[in-house]
This record gives structure tokens, C-alpha cells and sequence, in this order.
């Protein structure tokens, strides 16, 4: 009996749930022989077996076994158990650790309390960061199921001392407990066993474990308090490790809400913009400087930017160096043919130093703008009426040379250089700039364009691929007469020493019109016979007459009290024209 007790315990080296088995084979093996002994009790005294004695002998020693391997059952029952447990903290230990999902690690942390303690229900509270006061996190029971907010009766006495005092508590029965007389959190939910701990990173308490049993007293032990203490202290490190990816990831989140909002910003901004390094590389370049320089981005960014924008690199370089150097903002204009434009652009850069919160240069930030368009309408505007100048769609289709049926008129003042001998410029500026506003205003009623100015006379042209005017040369009659209209009530309020008076011609015929001049310096004029006569039937009306050519007056006799002159020959023209007197229009 005993080498097989011996050798049992020599078995329990394999493992625990082996020398469990045979424990329990040895026990019924005592049993069978006390059995066994108890049968084999001599009748009477003169019986030749074995003497009483050495039975009853044999017996106590079986008890005395039989005591033994039952203790020796209980103790591996004990180490059983905390093996469980061991392992059971190494597995989730693991888990928790492997993962920075707050949820998870807490629903993890809780679920494993209830497992290894037996509780009912579970309760995981940390600190909050606004209050400063415990919020329950993760509610679950053991069913793992969560539990509903209205269901948190807890003792929050015992939360609150183990929360302040960093130190565990447990009760095995809370109703008979000194240290909770009169609670009413125990007395009204009936609360019994209760285990809690703090969970503490370093010396800081950041929350509490919270597990209970409403119903069964002395569910939990001191090594169960122990136990919990061990694996709170593990599960603290690993609740805030997750905490703080949750807060690292929040506010990567809203770094990144903010940059795509910042590209998006960059993006939909109409003017290039473009950040070059310290170390002249492109950092920054959006779609805006993509369209005006015509220069794609994976071309752009991250390379050399005298490489990258070679279009205008040589320009901006002397700049970009100046603004590193010295700091400041500087700008240029430059004028320059782009990549997939068939035609030179005007472009404006904004140059200004790059800077962090520190001051300490990042390099230079350029904002670059295509004026090609606006300064083309300013030179426009500067001959054409602004109402005008909203409907051109294409100004440089427009300004293309090409030919043209127009109405040209030629207005001059009559006796001017007689008159100016005896007046100071100041004085003579400010009288014929009196004349010429007239014809202006006549001119832009009657959406013509103004061509020029030349000295004393200015020159109009109606039906350019500016204006189109299908009625030109009615437009260009009535200009005429507003002017003469104007000028006889100017009359009437100066003094007859300061009256002028202006000769018109106007015809109508086929003219090349377009952008005229040099590389440095363009206007938008007419060339040919047509412009020609119209400028000779100006130089041969007297003082106060619109004259006309043939196909004017075909246009507008409907309407114009016209008189027919006798033909005329004029310079440049072998033939003689005919022309008309216009004197204002028929009555009705």
C-alpha cells in the first residue's frame, strides 16, 4: 500500500491532472481495502486468523492514508486552480497587450474577471479626463453580455475608498461586514460578495475593477483579491496604452482632417501656389500653378524647381535668391511662352519668405497668377465701352488681324491751331477736352469704338470683331449728329471767342482690323481705302458738316435728311466720289 502511495506521488512529477487521476484510483483502492479487512474479521476467540489487534491497527493506519490523500487532493485542487489562473492571466495578459482597441482591451479585462473569480458581474470605471470623477466604462456580466446603465448598482462607497486609497477590497459577505454597516448601496441592492481593486500606472490610480455577487456569499477569497491586484496592475498598463493610441489616433485624425482640408483649401484656390525648400526643391505646388504654368504636378513636386519650372526659372531665380537672403516680399510681371499655349502669357509672382512658429526659414512661398486675360481687357477698355467689353468672349479671337465690313468715322476740330496760338496749355487742354468728352459720350451710346485719339481729332470705328453691329452704319450716323447736337449747346454757354466747330466724314466699306504695332507697344486699329476716304471726306467737310460716302447714305436715307453734293475727287483716288451732306434726321 505504501510503495504505491509512494509511487503515486512519484507520478504527480508528470502532471497535475495525471496525479489527480491516480489520486483518485488510490483512494478507492483504500476503501477496497478497508473493505476487504472489515469482511475478513475473525467469528469468535478461537478463531486461527489474525489477531484483532493487527487488524485494527491496519485500519487506523488506512484512516490516517485516507486523511492524508484527501488533504493532498484539496492542495492540488488549490495549485489547480491557480494554475488556471496563471495561465489564464498569461493568455489574456497577451491578448491585451497585443491590441490597442480600447474597447476590445476593456470588454477583454472585464470578461476575464468574471472568469477567474466567479463573479455575477463586472464593472470597469476610470478616471475621467473633463471631471475628474469615475465613469463606468464597460458593464458585463457573466454571460459576457453588456449591461444596461440602468443596472449599475454598485456600492459606490467602496469604489470611491479604493479609488482614493489605492488599495483593495474584499468582503466575502458585505451585509454582515462591520466595515459596511448602514451603506445604503448594500442594504437597498443586497449586495454580498464584493471584490475591487485599483487599477494604478506607477502611483496614479486611473480606475477601479469592480466585481460582485448579489446572491452567493464568499465567492471571493483573499488570493482572489491578490490575484485581481496582479492582473489590474497589468490591465492599467494596458488600458492606457490603448487610451493614449485612442487619443494619439483622434488626433491624427483631425491632423489629417485638417491637411486634406488645407489641400482642398489649396486646391480650390484660383492662384498657383508654390513652395520651394531651403534645399530648392518643390514642396508645395497646386492645381492652379498646374494650369497656369502648364507644368504637371508629379513633374513638379519633390524635384529641383529650376528643373521642374524651366518656363520660368531663369526669371524667378534672381528673385527667389533675394528673398532668402534678405526676407521681404517681392513681385514680378513677366511676359513668357508656356508649355500647351500657343500664345505668350502675362504672369504675376508674389515672392515671400517661408516661415515656421519659430521664425526659422522653411524656404519661399510664390503665389503666381495668369493676367494674361485681364490686362488683354484693360487694353480693350481703354477704346472700347465697358458695356462692350463684358460681351466680348474671346478678346484674343478678336484681336486677330482679319477683314471687316466697318463703318469708320473721322472727327476734327476746325480752326484748332489758330485758336491755340493765344491760350496758355493749361486752358487749351481744358477746352478741346471739353469737345472730345462730347464725341466720347456720342461714341459710347452708340457702342462704337474709340480708335484713337489724333491732336485734335478722333476716329471711331463701329462693327469690329469687337463690337459687331449689324446696323453700323446707322450707329455711325447718329454718333455724328449726337456730337453736333452737343457742341451747339456747348456753344450756348461760352462765350463766342471759345467756339469750335468739327468737320465729320464717315463711310462705310472693307477694312483689315486688328492688334497694330510693334513687340513692345500694340493698339487695335484699321487699315485700308475704306478708313482712307473716310479720313478724306473729314478733311473736306467745313465747319459744322457731316459728310458721307455712297454706301452710308444708301443705308440711312430711309431716315437722314440728306442733301447730294456735286462728286469730288479726293487724294489717293482717281474716280470721283460721290457724297452727301447729312443735316439731321426727316420729320415725321
Amino acid at each position: 500500500i505504501f510503495l504505491f502511495i509512494i509511487r503515486g506521488f512519484a507520478l504527480s512529477n508528470s502532471t497535475i491532472s495525471q496525479t489527480q487521476t491516480d489520486l483518485f484510483k488510490l483512494h478507492d483502492l483504500i476503501e477496497h481495502l478497508a473493505e476487504t479487512i472489515s469482511g475478513h474479521q475473525p467469528a469468535s476467540e478461537g478463531s486461527s486468523a489474525r489477531p484483532i489487534g493487527a487488524s485494527s491497527e491496519i485500519m487506523r493506519t488506512l484512516r490516517v492514508v485516507k486523511s492524508t490523500v484527501e488533504l493532498v487532493e484539496h492542495r492540488l485542487e488549490v495549485q489547480e486552480k491557480e494554475r488556471r489562473q496563471m495561465s489564464a492571466l498569461h493568455e489574456v495578459g497577451a491578448v491585451i497587450n497585443s491590441s490597442l482597441d480600447q474597447t476590445e482591451v476593456l470588454n477583454t479585462v472585464m470578461d476575464t474577471i468574471i472568469s477567474l473569480t466567479g463573479a455575477e458581474r463586472g464593472f470597469l470605471m476610470l478616471v475621467s479626463d473633463q471631471k475628474n470623477e469615475l465613469v463606468v466604462e464597460v458593464a458585463r456580466n457573466i454571460q459576457r453580455e453588456t449591461i444596461a446603465e440602468s443596472s449599475f448598482e454598485i456600492s459606490r462607497s467602496i469604489v470611491q475608498t479604493v479609488a482614493e486609497t489605492g488599495q483593495p477590497i474584499v468582503t466575502t459577505n458585505a451585509q454582515a461586514d462591520p466595515r459596511f454597516l448602514n451603506q445604503a448601496s448594500i442594504i437597498g441592492y443586497n449586495l454580498r460578495s464584493i471584490l475591487c481593486v485599483p487599477l494604478k500606472i506607477k502611483e496614479t490610480t486611473i480606475g477601479v475593477l469592480y466585481a460582485d455577487n448579489r446572491v452567493v456569499s464568499g465567492v471571493f477569497t483573499d488570493s482572489d483579491r491578490d490575484l485581481l491586484a496582479t492582473f489590474a496592475n497589468q490591465a492599467a498598463v494596458a488600458i492606457e496604452n490603448a487610451r493614449l493610441f485612442h487619443q494619439i489616433r483622434a488626433q491624427l485624425a483631425h491632423i489629417t482632417e485638417i491637411t486634406n482640408l488645407m489641400n482642398d483649401v489649396f486646391d480650390s484656390i484660383a492662384s498657383g501656389v508654390i513652395t520651394i525648400d531651403e534645399s530648392d526643391f518643390v514642396s508645395l505646388y497646386n492645381r492652379a500653378a498646374e494650369r497656369i504654368l502648364g507644368v504637371p504636378g508629379h513633374e513638379a513636386l519633390e524635384k529641383p524647381y529650376l528643373e521642374a519650372l524651366k518656363p520660368i526659372s531663369a526669371m524667378v531665380e534672381p528673385v527667389v535668391e533675394q528673398v532668402k537672403e534678405e526676407g521681404g516680399f517681392h513681385s514680378l510681371e513677366i511676359d513668357v511662352v508656356l508649355p500647351r499655349r500657343t500664345d505668350a502669357a502675362t504672369l504675376t509672382f508674389n515672392f515671400s519668405p517661408l516661415r515656421d512658429i519659430h521664425q526659422k526659414s522653411l524656404g519661399v512661398a510664390v503665389v503666381v497668377e495668369d493676367i494674361s486675360e485681364k490686362k488683354r481687357l484693360e487694353s480693350v477698355r481703354r477704346y472700347l465701352p465697358p458695356a462692350l467689353v463684358d460681351r466680348v468672349r474671346d478678346v484674343d479671337a478678336a484681336q486677330r488681324p482679319q477683314r471687316q465690313m466697318l463703318s469708320i468715322m473721322f472727327a476734327d476740330v476746325r480752326g484748332f491751331s489758330t485758336f491755340s496760338e493765344n491760350l496758355d496749355p493749361e486752358q487749351l487742354i481744358q477746352i478741346i477736352n471739353q469737345y472730345f468728352t462730347f464725341a466720347a459720350r456720342a461714341i459710347t451710346e452708340q457702342e462704337g469704338m474709340i480708335d484713337k485719339f489724333m491732336g485734335d481729332a478722333v476716329m471711331a470705328l463701329f462693327n469690329t470683331p469687337l463690337n459687331p453691329q449689324p446696323d453700323h452704319a446707322h450707329r455711325a450716323a447718329r454718333t455724328a449728329l449726337m456730337i453736333q447736337a452737343k457742341v451747339a449747346e456747348l456753344h450756348q454757354t461760352l462765350p463766342e471767342e471759345e467756339w469750335l466747330h468739327l468737320g465729320i466724314g464717315i463711310h462705310t466699306g472693307e477694312a483689315v482690323v486688328g492688334n497694330i504695332g510693334s513687340q513692345s507697344r500694340k493698339d487695335y486699329s484699321a487699315l485700308g481705302d475704306a478708313v482712307n476716304l473716310a479720313k478724306r471726306l473729314q478733311e473736306i467737310a467745313r465747319p459744322g458738316q457731316i459728310l458721307l460716302g455712297q454706301e452710308v447714305y444708301e443705308q440711312v436715307q430711309h431716315w437722314a435728311d440728306v442733301e447730294k453734293l456735286p462728286p469730288v475727287q479726293v487724294k489717293g483716288r482717281q474716280t470721283m466720289e460721290q457724297i452727301y451732306l447729312l443735316r439731321g434726321e426727316l420729320r415725321a
